[in-house]
């Protein structure tokens, strides 16, 4: 029997957003496990001015270590919700996934400067230590959310009932 893992992702997308982030939730979970979800968040776009960007995150759990999650998963997803990647890596995406933390182990510390993922990922797992500032995400997502401008989009629903 392999190990099972727990993968926080975040996940965002600013083309159709409505339909493609509960849809790329619904379909992580014919993948594996989603434990748990965030509620979905409105943000201005990163380094572009593109639309405005839906985002949440997920505990999902995989037998699977990440090169492989992020492979054979990840991509499938994005794939088949037709991401298409452009030289401008902040280019408008119909969804965008990415692991934020593996098994509580942050894959990349930039993520953790930005609103879309602190906020999100602070609903699951508020009492995590920011593996930079040793700060509790709580603490984070409410400093970052009295610096930048994201709302809760609760009209959103990211899981399929």
């Amino acid at each position: 029997m392999r190990n099972l893992h727990r993968a926080y992702l975040s996940i965002g997308s600013n083309i159709e957003p409505e339909f493609h982030l509960p849809k790329a939730i619904q379909m992580l979970g014919e993948y594996g496990e989603v434990k748990a979800v965030s509620s979905a968040w409105e943000s201005q776009a990163v380094g572009s001015d593109g639309p405005n960007f839906l985002n949440a995150c997920v505990l999902f759990v995989t037998d699977l270590p990440p090169y492989e999650l992020k492979e054979q998963i990840i991509r499938d997803i994005e794939a088949k919700l037709g991401r298409v990647r452009f030289a401008d890596k902040n280019a408008p995406r119909t969804i965008d996934l990415d692991i934020v933390l593996f098994d509580d182990k942050p894959l990349n510390v930039e993520f953790w400067n930005y609103a879309f993922v602190a906020v999100p990922l602070a609903e699951l797992i508020p009492d995590f230590c920011h593996p930079v500032s040793g700060e509790k995400l709580s603490r984070v997502s409410g400093q970052v959310q009295s610096q930048v401008w994201i709302v809760p989009r609760v009209d959103v629903p990211v899981m399929q009932k």
